[in-house]
């Protein structure tokens, strides 16, 4: 945290919110100004025990341009949103169990997906790779600290320091009520669902976000890839609405979505 003003109120916020990670039943300070309001409207709601029937709760975020990308069209993606929402999207990690990615999100960007920015612990992180299609020279696979690898069962094969976690396969992809039942029962109740858009929109259309925050960059790329990638539909009423709170976010806007469980067909 910055020194200055306030400062240790926000620090004291932080600290609060970290201690009721995973669900803890633990009080939060009064905020006692702007800051450390934000910060309790924000982060409050994903430390609550979780309510769905699969006692997970499963938080997302991406950062788009404004009209709509998530990366160019060659999939660079460093840096469209600013400092301050990769300082917001730290804290994310840090209020987490477990980081989840797609292997398209490895390949392009080769993150480390730690907690660096923010005082907290780092997530487990999960990478999502069906057909076991990246190789053993990525961040995530070498720094020896805890990573699953999630692939079909029929593709199973070792990569580099990361375990593999068996799934069945469903449509083009892993089976994500599978995958999020077997991350329950390694006591990762707390989820985080970090990217791409591919990944967050297949969460989005099996009914398993139960809040997304989006970061929107005043920023114009004209083409590149979509921010979601979600099933046709033919009206907008079959779209999926939910209440959302703006906050603003450095020279961001961030829209916390309360997207809430659905049940899908």
């Amino acid at each position: 945290m910055d020194a200055g003003p306030g400062a240790a109120d926000a620090t004291a916020m932080w600290r609060a919110l970290l201690a009721r990670r995973g669900g803890a039943r633990i009080a939060l300070p009064a905020p006692a100004d702007a800051e450390t309001a934000r910060l309790r409207a924000l982060f409050a709601p994903l430390t609550e025990p979780p309510s769905a029937p699969d006692g997970v709760f499963v938080t997302a975020h991406l950062a788009q341009s404004l009209d709509g990308r998530i990366a160019t069209a060659s999939g660079v993606s460093r840096w469209i949103s600013g400092e301050s929402d990769i300082v917001h999207t730290h804290r994310l990690r840090a209020l987490h169990h477990a980081i989840i990615v797609g292997a398209g999100t490895v390949r392009h960007d080769d993150p480390r997906l730690t907690t660096r920015e923010v005082e907290g612990e780092s997530p487990v992180r999960v990478v999502l790779d069906t057909d076991r299609r990246l190789h053993h020279g990525h961040l995530v696979f070498q720094d020896g600290l805890p990573t699953l690898l999630a692939c079909a069962e029929d593709a199973a094969r070792p990569c580099g320091g990361a375990e593999i976690l068996r799934l069945p396969r469903t449509g083009r992809g892993l089976d994500l009520h599978a995958l999020v039942t077997a991350l329950r029962a390694r006591g990762l109740t707390h989820l985080f669902v970090e990217g791409g858009g591919v990944t967050i929109g297949r969460f989005l259309a099996a009914g398993l976000i139960d809040r997304l925050h989006v970061a929107v960059a005043p920023l114009l790329l004209g083409s590149g890839i979509p921010a979601l990638a979600l099933p046709e539909l033919l009206r907008p009423e079959q779209g999926i609405r939910f209440p959302l709170v703006p906050h603003r976010l450095g020279d961001d806007m961030l829209f916390d979505c309360a997207i809430g469980r659905r049940t899908t067909s």
